[in-house]
């Protein structure tokens, strides 16, 4: 008999709260040095990074917690309405957010990662889509939270 081995999710895989948490405190503790991204998060909400944390652990697998004090993915759809984002924004910010997955210790295994990045392209041009959006149009209220996992790699290699 082979022992079958239970896939964690990739919201497990990357430390769950801690780390998401870690991670975007981090990260946003960085974008004021940026001179790409300091005029976008110049007004940022105190808890913005905790937010952003439970938006992609729900997304990555995890609680709920988003769309349960939130409003789920069309209240993140309504804060990027209006922005004009650029492509040159959404560039920086996807580097500087993996640069700081590798500060903070996330994990680097290449399966975590290609899921990890391939969720950040995703969604951070989705973001650029929005942001194009005039905040007076009526967005869909009913859009479903992403969900994201492994992918064809099926889970991290465990040896």
């Amino acid at each position: 008999m082979s022992e079958q081995k239970t896939v964690p999710t990739l919201y497990e895989w990357a430390g769950g709260s801690p780390a998401l948490e870690r991670l975007f405190v981090r990260f946003y503790q960085r974008v004021p040095a940026e001179p790409l991204l300091r005029d976008v998060f110049a007004q940022m909400d105190p808890h913005h990074a905790q937010h952003v944390a439970v938006f992609v652990g729900e997304v990555l697998g995890g609680p709920k917690v988003y769309s349960e004090e939130h409003g789920g993915h069309a209240h993140m759809i309504r804060k990027h309405m209006g922005r004009n984002l650029t492509d040159e924004q959404r560039r920086r910010w996807m580097s500087l957010l993996l640069e700081t997955a590798d500060e903070v210790g996330l994990p680097d295994d290449p399966e975590f990662r290609s899921a990890f990045v391939g969720y950040l392209e995703w969604g951070s041009r989705l973001a650029v889509i929005n942001s194009k959006l005039d905040p007076a149009a009526t967005e869909d209220t009913t859009a479903p939270m992403p969900q994201w996992s492994w992918g064809a790699v099926g889970g991290p290699y465990q040896g």
